[in-house]
This record gives C-alpha cells, structure tokens and sequence, in this order.
C-alpha cells in the first residue's frame, strides 16, 4: 500500500520498519504512520506558496473512494469505510484507519476518507491509499499566485 501511495503521489519513500509484527501489526504500522506525517510536516515546511487543499475521487475497479485534505496545522480525522475481511494482504483492515489517524495527528492535517462504494477489500484499501497520495500531492503543490501562505489570518 505504501508502494502505491509513493508512486501515485510522486512522493520519494524509503519505509524500513522493524517491529513487534510476531506479537501483532498494530504498534508498527501506528508507528509508520507517526514517521510519515512527521516527515509530511517537515517537508511542507511553513507552507507558503503551496495550496494547502487536495481531494482526489479515486476508482479501483468496483470501488469508488474520495479522500480531501487540508494542511491547516489542525489535525483531524473522517473516516468512514467498512471491510468484510479481517486483513488484506497480511494487514488488518481495521489497522487503515489507525494507519489514517497517526499521519493525520503528527503531520498536523485535516484528512477525510470516505468509501464512496465497493465490494472487494483490497481494492477498496488500494483505492484508499491511492486517492490519500494524490490528494496530499494536490495539496502540497506550489502555485505562483500565492505568495505567503493560504490563510485569511496570514498563519497557519
């Protein structure tokens, strides 16, 4: 899934984990998802310039997932998604919504997830990852037109 978020993001991403995965998944991929967001935060910087909001509606064969961000400095997480299976791939499902918080909380972000539709679990975590990376790299594109940051209060 990180594979897939670095390549449709265009985001450079070297992940090595070495965690307590004989015990269970959880602390490692919390754990990765505080390292990811710190990293986000630090790479936006003081964010000027950029356009702080992305959104991407993202189909996976029969699935259907809309992610939005906003890099306000304010963490929040929407989450709504629902999986029949207790894993994909080797990764709990209810481990992507923990993964989704951790990111959203270190990098300072309000971060929505919604599963529009789907059947398939894996396509629908796919999709998930997928329409994240190309909504944060809407978000964290420069745009010419703005020259401090994005902000009515002159901060973010």
């Amino acid at each position: 899934m990180l594979e897939g978020f670095a390549r449709h993001g265009l985001f450079d991403l070297d992940v090595t984990c070495d965690g307590d995965i004989a015990v269970d998944c959880h602390h490692s991929i919390e754990d990765t998802g505080i390292v990811l967001g710190t990293a986000i935060r630090e790479a936006v910087g003081d964010k000027k310039g950029i356009r702080r909001y992305g959104s991407c509606i993202l189909p996976m064969d029969e699935a259907l997932v809309l992610c939005a961000v906003d890099l306000s400095g304010r963490p929040y997480l929407v989450y709504d998604a629902a999986f029949t299976n207790q894993s994909v791939g080797g990764m709990d499902t209810q481990m992507a919504k923990e993964f989704f918080y951790a990111i959203s909380y270190a990098a300072g972000m309000n971060l929505h997830i919604k599963v529009l539709y789907g059947e398939n679990d894996h396509h629908i975590m796919e999709a998930m990852f997928k329409a994240f990376a190309k909504a944060l790299d809407a978000a964290t594109q420069f745009d010419p037109r703005i020259q401090d940051v994005l902000s009515t209060k002159g901060s973010l």
